[in-house]
């Protein structure tokens, strides 16, 4: 049994582009990377898969969680404002896992056509645990195929933001994958005020692996997306 828990943290950068109600919210980013911090380390989840972690997130959730390890991968694109100057350090971003106990790194790669989105792979009490940022358009389809093939024929769990609903990604990821369901009075996993696009996009996919107890909860409102945890094994 592994309990597990997935968030899109919201990359500053991405934030002030988009012009996010979260940069309004939050016009310190600091004060919004300490909460942040603070959320995850008072998590009891075993593995934490986070997107979006921007440098200076990543450096303040290691000094807060030394006895973890963190499994990284440092994507090529280094975010770049185009509204506002950024207030971050270290503007690079991360695909971040946070294992408490032994894990084995297994692979960490950008998507080739997306140098932004990625996956992240290690092997916790003889599961892959994936961690992954799909792109939000068509070019999503070579990456659900990539992180198929690296979730292989054994027993797997992919965690983080696809950018689909349930139904469009278990059509993406076909037979020999379960896609968990959501409780009926769940709350999304990000919420929008507009667009049809699907409020339910951060998913727990599995492989030859039980899963019970997924739920979606709601962090501090400190980033545009709610974490999702479940137990898996």
């Amino acid at each position: 049994m592994i309990t597990i828990a997935t968030w899109n943290v919201l990359h500053r950068v991405h934030a002030d582009n988009w012009d996010s109600e979260m940069a309004v919210r939050w016009p310190q980013e600091a004060k919004r990377i300490a909460v942040v911090t603070a959320a995850v380390a008072a998590r009891p989840e075993a593995v934490i898969a986070l997107q979006e972690v921007s440098g200076d997130q990543l450096a303040s959730l290691r000094e807060a969680l030394p006895d973890r390890t963190f499994h990284v991968l440092d994507y090529p694109r280094v975010p770049s404002p185009r509204r506002v100057p950024s207030t971050l350090a270290d503007r690079s971003e991360h695909l971040v896992l946070i294992v408490r106990g032994p894990s084995r790194f297994v692979t960490a790669e950008p998507h080739p056509v997306d140098p932004g989105k990625g996956l992240l792979a290690a092997e916790i009490d003889g599961i892959l645990i994936i961690a992954t940022h799909v792109s939000g358009d068509r070019r999503r389809a070579g990456q659900f195929e990539r992180l198929a093939a690296v979730a292989g024929d054994g027993p797997a769990v992919l965690l983080g933001d696809f950018n689909v609903g349930r139904d469009d990604l278990a059509a993406a990821f076909g037979a020999g994958f379960t896609i968990a369901g959501f409780p009926p009075d769940s709350i999304p996993t990000r919420p929008r005020t507009a667009g049809s696009k699907s409020q339910f996009i951060d998913h727990v996919v599995t492989r030859g692996v039980p899963v019970r107890g997924v739920a979606v909860e709601d962090v501090a409102g400190a980033s545009d997306h709610n974490l999702v945890r479940a137990i898996v094994g």
